[in-house]
């Protein structure tokens, strides 16, 4: 479902799995490179690692995982803001969960993430300020948007306590209080509209 005239999130979605696929399949080395190491942020001014690590996956299930979260939310989601908006939403949504991860992780120089899932968490919970009723059919189990959201949320805080992995699982709550809070300032009416479409 590609729409005409804006073209962000597909262009996203493009370069997140052929990045991802080269570093898993191809150049291991990408991932590597573009690893988010929040002891070394600073320390070796790895600046680049907080945009780029949210372009490579540790595996084809994440990948699968993020990508197919971000089609259902991200192509509509554009076509509602506009290229412009969501391009920031999105970008917004990754620095801030990697800030938060880099607060909670700067002193451990083990600790190393990967994904796109901060900023896939603003756009999800953006997404279900301005469409909380919509109803998804995922992996053949139709559901409303908003149920989605908060099952996303909550396995991630599971996964983060009990997953060993690279894959930056506390960045989704992060990304999706920025993805509310970016709503909020670009459009302060939005929440009074969710609430008087709930009741």
């Amino acid at each position: 479902m590609f729409y005409s005239g804006h073209y962000a999130a597909p262009a996203i979605l493009i370069l997140t799995i052929v990045i991802s696929l080269l570093g898993m399949f191809r150049i291991p080395d990408i991932i590597n490179k573009f690893l988010f190491r929040p002891y070394f942020f600073l320390r070796e001014k790895q600046y680049d690692t907080m945009i780029m690590s949210g372009f490579i996956h540790a595996d084809p299930t994440h990948l699968l995982f993020n990508m197919i979260t971000f089609f259902f939310f991200a192509f509509p989601l554009e076509q509602f803001l506009g290229t412009g908006k969501f391009v920031a939403l999105y970008f917004v949504g990754l620095v801030v969960s990697h800030t938060c991860t880099w607060y909670k992780e700067r002193n451990n120089p083990q600790y190393a993430s990967l994904g796109a899932s901060g900023a896939i968490s603003a756009v999800l919970f953006a997404y279900i300020v301005y469409f909380p009723t919509t109803m998804l059919l995922v992996f053949f189990i139709p559901m409303p948007a908003m149920i989605f959201a908060f099952l996303y949320v909550g396995y991630s805080m599971w996964a983060s306590k009990n997953a060993n992995d690279r894959i930056n699982h506390d960045a989704h709550l992060c990304g999706a209080l920025s993805g509310l809070g970016f709503v909020a300032v670009t459009d302060p009416g939005a929440f009074s509209r969710l609430v008087s479409m709930l009741l």
